[in-house]
């Protein structure tokens, strides 16, 4: 069984995986931490060298390889991957275990306040600034996330409760 978490950055894609993979017994993988392993350079120094049209293609291949590759995964992609490259189809044709990890702006905003430091897109950001900005970006993305199969709402839960709620609807 392949599972795909997706959502927005400070969702508890990376978190939740990890907790959900442990208890299904399956492999984890962070698609970013993927990617930075496979290339030896951060995310943000991709970016900043090579620009996002780079990025997303290296994003999208490599996402392809892991689809084609494995059979036995939990997978965190990054926030953006299935707003790009056809990557949600991408996804959807692999399996149809995609979990939209559902948080409401003002969590999002109070949990990317406290790691601006440990995420360079938003870095330069005011935090009052910061709910509007991902305000937008949710309705960009939003007709990809909810794309997914599942759609967990997060906001008060525990990673505990939303793994629990993920495996229940995957059986």
């Amino acid at each position: 069984m392949v599972i795909v978490l997706v959502g927005y950055m400070g969702s508890g894609k990376s978190v939740v995986g990890q907790a959900l993979a442990s208890a299904l017994e399956l492999p984890f993988m962070d698609l970013d931490d993927y990617i930075e392993n496979q290339l030896r350079q951060s995310i943000s120094q991709l970016f900043a060298e090579k620009g996002e049209i780079y990025f997303r293609k290296i994003e999208q291949e490599y996402l392809q390889k892991i689809l084609q590759e494995k059979d036995q995964l939990v997978l965190a992609t990054g926030g953006g991957t299935p707003c790009y490259s056809g990557n949600m189809d991408l996804i959807l044709k692999h399996t149809s275990s995609v979990c939209y990890l559902k948080v409401s702006v003002a969590e999002l905003a109070a949990r990317l306040s406290a790691e601006k430091n440990h995420r360079p897109v938003i870095s330069h950001i005011d935090d009052d600034a910061l709910p509007d900005y991902i305000a937008k970006h949710l309705f960009e993305r939003n007709p990809f996330y909810l794309q997914a199969k599942y759609k967990i709402l997060c906001d008060g839960k525990s990673v505990r409760e939303i793994v629990e709620e993920i495996k229940q609807r995957l059986v």
